[in-house]
């Protein structure tokens, strides 16, 4: 009888931890799934300064109303209920998030803003010549010139020793060289640089 209960009780425990431990993934498994959510509604760094054509999501907590997709018009600025046209140009997420709050607190008692660059189409690159897609090409975060390079194709005319990079900075341009069979070979990776807004890529 004493052996029968003792099993009874040993059976018990072992099933109380089986289920212990069943939970205990499924709530990490939430949790990460909720934090990925949250980093992957970002598109731009958190240093990055919103431009006009960007795409901004604008949440308000709890206020539906006030919370919505926008574009940046070519002026600067974003329409929102209750504030009509505000500065978003020149500003960080965070400063426009700022920024607003201080805005609504005529309108909202504690309002909770968060700013999301969805695209950011004020961050362009060109390229132009021997590539199967020419003209402008939004700049992804930390975009190189090899990325860029592969994106638009290279045709079967173009000289990949010979790309190079126009940049404009302080008034005077500046031809930076990129040998595309160098880099994919892994050598001289000085050339892959990080690319700035307006940089012309060009492939003979």
């Amino acid at each position: 009888m004493k052996l029968k209960f003792a099993l009874i009780a040993l059976l018990t425990l072992v099933a109380a931890a089986v289920a212990q431990n069943a939970a205990k993934p499924a709530a990490k498994d939430n949790g990460g799934s909720a934090q990925e959510a949250i980093e992957s509604t970002s598109a731009a760094p958190a240093d990055y300064l919103i431009g006009p054509d960007d795409m901004l999501h604008i949440s308000v907590w709890k206020e539906t109303d006030l919370t919505n997709t926008l574009p940046v018009r070519p002026d600067g600025k974003v329409s929102m209920p209750l504030l009509n046209d505000v500065q978003a140009a020149g500003l960080t997420p965070m400063q426009l998030a700022g920024s607003l709050t201080e805005k609504l607190k005529k309108y909202l008692a504690d309002p909770r803003v968060t700013v999301v660059v969805t695209a950011m189409n004020s961050q362009r690159i060109y390229v132009t010549g021997e590539v199967q897609h020419t003209g402008a090409v939004n700049l992804a975060p930390n975009m190189t010139v090899l990325q860029a390079v592969a994106s638009a194709g290279l045709t079967q005319f173009a000289n990949p020793k010979a790309i190079y990079v126009l940049r404009t900075e302080n008034g005077k341009q500046q031809k930076l060289p990129f040998n595309y069979k160098q880099v994919v070979k892994g050598e001289n990776m000085e050339q892959n640089i990080v690319l700035k807004p307006g940089d012309t890529i060009v492939v003979p």
